[in-house]
């Protein structure tokens, strides 16, 4: 486990540089602007870097489908009926040997400029991270700058028949591809006319689409910009590839490895084996997984075994949505981390709302007290709704009770999305998708982030006060998560036993404990919007035994932010810290 808590900072990279403010529906990148690799100068890392991050997940890097020719580096524009927005899905690789040309301010040396900002990262002390999208690539998929030896997807694929093991992708003979019928009245491009936009693509055999869909004309809400790769499962289900040995959940990495050694897995595999060495090469520090319940764990124990052979501490976080599965993809498939989305984040998203409760989160930090390490904590991220949108809670001071738990309570990395740190509610209509989440699919600026941006300066210039003490309130917070032992250390909820004890203690507190040999805290947070708290906190006394604390009465401090003291109460009965919380409160007392 590592010594202090992990920060990852995800960033949309088309959007962070971008100080363009037209923000016209479905624009071009010369209407609207596109930010590159190189608006990451010095100032903006060092000022990521004190915001208390660790690591960076640069999102959508990789060459993915995007609308417009690239002349001086032989690309052309993908085809608009099977492509989401303008600008591209970054989910939708075209080329996993490339970057996005769109970010390189010279397209022929895009590569080099990416190259340079890891080299950037890595100056300022930070650890890179990058998306790997296993389940699916392009549609149009067109590796153009494989290394010598490296076949295309595809390339060797029997085509006449819907699966073989050694196949790429899966295929319905003698059908052609059919663009999905539009819904909601959408039309590619908003509208426009382009040469290419005929509601045809050429696509015969069709392959299955990436969420799995079988038809030759998906649905519109299918994945149809993607198509699925095939790891060797055969269309009724049953796995084509060696089983891990009994009890490889208890086995480490390196025996994991061992057992790959010398068996014969599809071809599928090698091609993301060999995809993800070139990037470590590149001196990438990990990768975020997409949707890695859809592909099977045995070939996550395979690429990831592989991956940490070349990188010990390389960092893999992925995105599982299923708990039954959590600990076959951590133990298993050999994760380091994993979304906690389906338990703490739509819990803290209730609570946020107004209507949910406190009651339900020590269960879920109960369910997790094994793998509590491995469960990624976000508020934010490009697939959720921003926390300041009317759609969510209106209001970004409204999360920091959540904020303080998610960060605070285990021993996991935090992440937040770019923008969520200065109330960014992605109002925007950019073109494909709706407003409350800011847009992945096309050339749109953050309003809320560019102030932060300051056309370069990166130090809030244009921010108002009450936008300014937002980030400082997330920087008080990251930062003192980084650099707190306890925070690594031992875990005890207050919540239930003050709940049972007292009954002005109320479900919308949340208090508990973490300590190590050298730190003792206690954090209590208030997500109410409009009561306070005032009453007294009880300590358990399996809490009293574990920290053996002197009879008496004397002051403790708040140690996060350092404005509030109050009063610990030891006597040979119990314990009792008093409270007076307003709204939205959040303190961590330390006791020494």
């Amino acid at each position: 486990m590592n010594s202090q808590k992990i920060v990852v900072y995800q960033v949309f990279t088309r959007l962070f540089g971008n100080t363009n403010t037209n923000n016209k529906p479905w624009a071009t990148k010369e209407e609207n602007g596109v930010g590159k690799f190189n608006d990451f100068t010095d100032t903006a890392l060092e000022e990521i870097k004190k915001l208390g991050v660790s690591h960076i997940w640069y999102t959508g890097v990789p060459h993915h489908g995007v609308i417009g020719d690239f002349p001086e580096i032989g690309v052309s524009s993908d085809d608009p009926d099977v492509i989401k927005g303008r600008a591209g899905s970054p989910y939708a690789v075209r080329d996993y040997y490339q970057v996005n040309p769109d970010l390189a301010v010279d397209v022929t040396k895009r590569m080099e400029e990416f190259e340079a900002l890891i080299a950037r990262t890595h100056k300022h002390g930070m650890k890179v991270i990058i998306d790997i999208v296993p389940n699916h690539v392009s549609r149009y998929y067109e590796g153009k700058n494989n290394p010598e030896g490296v076949r295309d997807f595809g390339a060797d694929d029997d085509t006449s028949v819907e699966y073989a093991r050694d196949n790429n992708f899966y295929y319905i003979p003698g059908e052609a591809f059919r663009v999905p019928e539009p819904k909601k009245g959408y039309q590619p491009l908003g509208g426009e006319k382009h040469p290419l936009s005929d509601g045809k693509f050429d696509e015969n055999p069709v392959k299955w689409t990436g969420n799995g869909s079988r038809l030759a004309q998906p649905d519109f809400y299918d994945w149809y910009e993607t198509v699925k790769i095939n790891y060797g499962i055969k269309p009724d289900g049953a796995k084509d590839f060696p089983e891990l040995p009994a009890k490889a959940d208890s086995l480490d990495w390196k025996a994991h490895y061992e057992f790959w050694q010398g068996k014969d897995v599809p071809d599928s595999w090698k091609k993301f084996k060999d995809i993800t060495q070139f990037w470590l090469g590149k001196g990438v520090d990990g990768f975020r997984f997409d949707m890695a319940e859809m592909v099977p764990v045995e070939f996550w124990s395979y690429l990831n075994s592989h991956i940490k052979k070349t990188r010990p501490d390389a960092f893999l976080m992925a995105e599982v949505y299923q708990p039954a599965l959590y600990r076959d993809y951590l133990f298993k498939g050999k994760m380091d981390y994993l979304y906690d989305k389906v338990e703490l984040y739509d819990s803290l998203k209730n609570i946020m709302y107004g209507h949910g409760s406190t009651d339900y989160l020590p269960a879920i930090f109960e369910s997790h007290c094994d793998i509590e390490h491995h469960m990624l904590h976000f508020l934010e991220n490009h697939d959720e709704q921003r926390i300041a949108s009317p759609e969510f809670a209106g209001n970004p001071w409204k999360a920091m009770p959540a904020m303080v738990v998610s960060a605070t309570v285990s021993t996991s990395p935090t992440m937040i999305y770019f923008g969520q740190e200065v109330g960014e509610p992605g109002a925007e209509m950019a073109g494909f998708g709706q407003p409350s989440r800011t847009s992945i699919f096309d050339y749109i600026g953050v309003p809320q982030h560019q102030k932060w941006m300051n056309g370069g300066k990166f130090d809030g210039g244009q921010l108002s006060d009450n936008e300014k003490a937002l980030r400082n309130y997330y920087s008080e917070v990251l930062n003192f998560t980084r650099n707190s032992p306890a925070l690594m250390g031992e875990y005890l909820e207050l919540h239930s036993f003050n709940r049972t004890q007292n009954p002005a203690y109320t479900d919308k507190a949340f208090a508990f404990a973490r300590w190590d040999e050298s730190q003792k805290l206690i954090v209590v947070t208030n997500f109410d919007e409009f009561q306070s708290i005032k009453t007294t906190l009880k300590l358990s006394s399996e809490l009293l035994k574990a920290w053996n604390l002197e009879k008496g009465e004397r002051e403790i401090k708040e140690v996060m932010f350092g404005k509030k003291k109050t009063m610990l109460r030891v006597t040979g009965t119990g314990a009792e810290i008093d409270l007076d919380f307003g709204p939205w409160e959040s303190a961590v007392f330390e006791i020494k």
